[in-house]
């Protein structure tokens, strides 16, 4: 092989890489990613939260990370767009609004997401993800509306087993985009925040893990209302208090692996 084309492979190595989130010469997620996905107008709001009150609402052997001796929670309102297997034809596919409620975590050593809820506006996809994945997912009735400018996001949770009982967990919030796009740099609060891309679910087999890939994520600041929040409270969570940091992202793609199950040790 010439130089020349040693370059060539060596640049579309580093492009593929770019296209995972990664820096060039890192290594690729070891695992299959078969599906593929779409994050729309979604928000990352994320608080402060004191590590002795909720590092026991993590289950072994998860490790609650901290930074500056501060753990953090996050909601994340979205639309999932196109979620389905790679490659497969549009009507096979998904789009639905997703609302997530996560800390950060550590295993093994290794940073990942634990997630206290996540919820979907579709019974079926509630149903194969939770079976799938073991995520505490959970179908909710939901709507989103808006434009470039402003999106509109509500949730609401059944509470109990009454169909007709939408009082559960709720969250309302409008947000729009409120300065340029950036890109988290590694050292950064944000970067530790967002740049996350493994998930742990524990079990009674070890811990089931699995991944999603995407570019960085082009974040920009957020002008956030938020009318109605019940997911902290809804989850046993301690409420936090003070202004959630606050970003917005209109669009990235994302791929997503098979789960796999992990030793515990």
């Amino acid at each position: 092989m010439s130089r020349a084309d040693e370059r060539v492979e060596r640049r579309d190595r580093d492009r593929e890489r770019t296209a995972w989130g990664l820096k060039p010469g890192a290594r690729r997620p070891a695992l299959p990613h078969p599906f593929s996905m779409t994050w729309r107008d979604g928000l990352f709001l994320h608080w402060p939260a004191d590590p002795g009150a909720l590092e026991h609402h993590v289950p072994p052997p998860l490790e609650l990370d901290t930074r500056d001796g501060r753990a953090w929670l996050s909601i994340l309102p979205f639309v999932l767009a196109r979620a389905g297997i790679r490659g497969s034809p549009g009507f096979t596919r998904l789009s639905v609004p997703e609302l997530n409620v996560r800390t950060y975590v550590r295993f093994r050593g290794d940073p990942g997401l634990f997630f206290f809820s996540v919820d979907v506006d579709s019974a079926l996809l509630a149903n194969l993800v939770g079976g799938l994945s073991r995520l505490p997912v959970s179908r909710a009735r939901m709507h989103v509306e808006g434009d470039d400018e402003r999106v509109a996001f509500s949730s609401s949770r059944p509470g109990s087993e009454d169909e007709h009982d939408w009082t559960g967990a709720r969250f309302a919030a409008t947000y729009r985009p409120d300065g340029r796009v950036f890109y988290a740099e590694p050292d950064s609060l944000e970067y530790w925040l967002t740049a996350r891309r493994r998930l742990y679910a524990p079990g009674g087999r070890g811990v089931l893990s699995a991944e999603v890939a995407h570019a960085p994520w082009p974040l920009r600041p957020a002008a956030v209302t938020v009318h109605e929040n019940t997911m902290f409270a809804a989850n046993g969570l301690p409420e936090p208090s003070g202004e959630a940091l606050a970003h917005y992202c209109g669009e990235l793609e994302l791929t997503g692996s098979v789960p796999r199950w992990l030793r515990r040790r």
